[in-house]
């Protein structure tokens, strides 16, 4: 599939505090996060004017979904959009706070555990062809993703009865299977619920739950323009090998757990590899396919940083601060214990590993470092401000134009995905199962009956 629409759906930790007397609850939190929204007269899911999803997930995280994007930029950007959006949301409670005197403190972070060992996650979709079976792509893509943390995994100190240990990946330790329907119970790697959220018969969503949130712009185009590339050359082409793990959720962790990407597990075939030896096979192969495959100028930067990404790791992972969120938290947090001489077991490294994820200068470590220009960007900070307002050239674009008309006129109306309806005595209701389709003649007659 060449051409193919992209999302990402990011769930925020929360913490909040009553001027130090106590912690707030989650619940709490998420309660006074979303209280402007709900007095919009609206439930605290919604559709926003750029076209994503701002509503509030299971276990009280708010959760920002991107608009269905064509391009791995693109979707960079409107990423970064929703940072802003819960950030200036977070920032907006935290003046209501102060104007009722109320001395209280909120921090959203963009990671995937917490403080409790709670894992809260960051979901990749790929729109594919109905006709692609997921099931036949696991010899590849399944090593893919498990191998792919070394250079896409946002870092953790990991909690161990053996003490603490420095660890590439937040969502390792929780996977507990390959491929599965379920997202909470027994997390996989694949999600296989199949809610393409477009014509059923011609498409199917490839839903990937095993990836970490990363703050790094560099690191999430390259996690989803890999992946995208990967799933390209499997869709188009045959007799690939079989580099199926012997036993993937202990490969995920083992290979976490090293963060000198050195550490060998077994394939399925007996055979020993390091998850960097695995990954320069694949963009071997993927290098093989774009020969014929005639690549667009962004998949040939992808491929270009994919081969800096895998040069770097094999002569010192640690070159990579300025575009890898795990080895950037790596060198803060190593720093910091050998200046004031502490172990990665003393609380205060729990707190700076927690404050890279922070949103906000004022509180995030990664935010001071990418506002000093030491990161390196995908993207600019005009086209994060054009993402927070504008719609991407997809059906995001009549569903931009039917909320915005809607809002301006008081209609009461109800939106997702693929439905626009207008809650009035007819009930009007327009189906898009197309995600490409950005120009629609029946939203604009719909629009003009406002």
């Amino acid at each position: 599939m060449r051409k193919r629409v992209f999302g990402l759906e990011t769930e925020f930790g929360v913490w909040g505090s009553n001027s130090g007397q106590r912690n707030f609850s989650p619940d709490e939190v998420a309660r006074h996060l979303f209280r402007r929204i709900v007095d919009w007269g609206r439930s605290s899911n919604i559709f926003l004017e750029n076209g994503a999803r701002l509503y509030l997930d299971v276990g009280s995280h708010p959760e920002y979904a991107t608009p269905e994007c064509i391009s791995v930029r693109e979707l960079v950007a409107h990423d970064k959009a929703g940072e802003l959006r819960v950030e200036n949301l977070r920032r907006k409670t935290q003046e209501v706070f102060a104007d009722e005197n109320l001395p209280t403190k909120i921090v959203l972070y963009k990671n995937n555990t917490d403080s409790a060992g709670n894992s809260y996650g960051c979901h990749e979709n790929y729109l594919a062809e109905r006709r692609d079976n997921f099931d036949g792509y696991s010899s590849i893509l399944i090593p893919f993703l498990i191998t792919r943390q070394i250079f896409s995994g946002a870092g953790k100190v990991l909690k161990t009865p053996r003490g603490s240990r420095f660890c590439l990946s937040q969502r390792a330790e929780h996977i507990w299977e390959s491929i599965s329907s379920a997202t909470t119970r027994s997390r996989p790697i694949i999600n296989t619920r199949d809610e393409p959220h477009a014509d059923s018969e011609q498409y199917r969503r490839l839903h990937i739950i095993v990836g970490d949130s990363n703050m790094s712009e560099y690191a999430t185009f390259l996690k989803v323009a890999t992946c995208s590339l990967v799933l390209q050359m499997l869709e188009e082409s045959r007799y690939l090998p079989d580099l199926s793990l012997d036993n993937p959720i202990r490969a995920i962790r083992d290979i976490s757990g090293d963060y000198t990407c050195k550490v060998r597990v077994p394939l399925a075939s007996g055979r020993q590899v390091s998850a960097l030896q695995l990954q320069w096979e694949f963009f071997e192969l993927v290098q093989k396919y774009a020969v014929r495959a005639d690549f667009t100028t962004e998949e040939q930067l992808a491929l270009s940083m994919w081969e800096h990404c895998l040069t770097s790791l094999e002569w010192d992972p640690m070159t990579l601060a300025k575009e890898c969120d795990w080895v950037a938290k790596y060198q803060v947090i190593e720093g910091f214990c050998r200046r004031h001489d502490v172990t990665l077991d003393a609380p205060v490294v729990t707190e700076l590993d927690m404050k890279y994820h922070a949103l906000g200068a004022e509180h995030g470590i990664f935010e001071k470092m990418n506002r000093k220009g030491i990161m390196k960007r995908i993207t600019t900070n005009e086209e994060i401000a054009q993402a927070y307002t504008t719609p991407p050239k997809t059906r995001a674009t009549p569903r931009s134009r039917f909320i915005i008309a809607a809002k301006a006129r008081n209609r009461d109306y109800n939106v997702d995905w693929v439905h626009l309806k207008l809650n009035d005595q007819a009930q009007q209701t327009i189906l898009l199962k197309d995600p490409f389709a950005w120009e629609d003649d029946r939203v604009d007659r719909l629009i003009a009956m406002l």
